[in-house]
């Protein structure tokens, strides 16, 4: 995702690349064009939200794949796609068991697809292919889990928004506040005062919208805001290592001012199972 609680840097001209070399006026643009996408097509039919995430996550898988290869690492792509778009589509249609078995059931697909190739490199391709499958594919068939659930809808906007508020947050208090690095060898911009505006709205977000949405009770808000904003934190921290180690600054570069899909989807990826696991327990909610 985009470095949002970054420390203060001088203020960049108007048109020009501002804070981490982004241009602020065209990530916002690109932002709300991708909420809109994102609210009509999960309010107007699901299945079409559904869609809008699985082609998200085939170029997330394309888009790892391509960064790999420049440590020479090459896992096959087409059983990755393949692997994510069955753990999505039976973990919507079927639940938690199936998508299991579509991860499970790629894993050998995988290891035969690479196995054609020789065994040059075999290893290493394989460890990476269940690491993308893991990472990119399963991770987002809790996202399709939340969304079969009868008031799927309410469940995803609390997930997703809870989640931005994380980005808001660390990004607007780390620009005015931001002073001490939180862990300056993996994400050098980022600051503790950046974790903190993301932990506060993190928990006034999660209040309002399972108060209001799926009518829970406040201190159920308030412990899945602070469980977003830790696993949001994680997962934006663990994509930077990745692309420390990998020497690129993006995953991919198709949505300008964000980076790549991949780029937008580091926190959301391994909250999603956080989220899920929360809303079953503090469910059934009412109609």
């Amino acid at each position: 995702m985009v470095e949002l609680s970054e420390l203060p840097a001088p203020p960049a001209a108007a048109g020009e690349p501002g804070r981490a070399g982004r241009n602020l006026p065209v990530a916002l643009a690109v932002g709300l064009g991708l909420g809109a996408l994102v609210l009509t097509t999960l309010y107007l039919y699901r299945p079409v939200f559904l869609a809008v995430v699985v082609a998200a996550i085939v170029i997330g898988v394309r888009e790892l794949t391509q960064a790999l290869s420049t440590k020479d690492l090459h896992p096959p792509l087409i059983p990755l796609v393949l692997g994510a778009m069955a753990i999505l589509c039976t973990g919507y249609a079927e639940g938690e068991h199936w998508m299991i078995n579509s991860m499970l059931l790629t894993i050998p697909l995988l290891v035969l697809w690479r196995a054609v190739r020789g065994v040059d490199g075999i290893v290493g391709d394989i460890s990476v292919g269940l690491l993308a499958l893991l990472y990119v594919g399963f991770l987002a068939g809790f996202c399709a889990l939340m969304l079969a659930a009868h008031d799927g809808d309410r469940r995803v906007t609390c997930f997703v928004a809870t989640v931005v508020a994380s980005d808001v947050g660390g990004y607007a208090v780390g620009a005015m506040f931001g002073r001490h690095p939180l862990a300056p060898r993996i994400s050098p911009k980022k600051s503790i005062e950046g974790l903190a505006g993301s932990t506060g709205l993190c928990m006034l977000v999660g209040y309002i919208l399972m108060t209001t949405l799926l009518h829970a009770a406040w201190w159920q808000g308030v412990v899945f805001g602070l469980a977003v904003v830790t696993t949001a934190t994680i997962g934006d921290l663990g994509e930077s290592m990745v692309k420390r180690d990998l020497g690129i600054k993006d995953m991919g570069t198709l949505l300008p001012g964000h980076g790549g899909i991949l780029d937008r989807l580091d926190s959301l990826l391994p909250t999603a199972p956080v989220a899920w696991a929360l809303l079953s327990a503090f469910g059934p909610f009412h109609p």
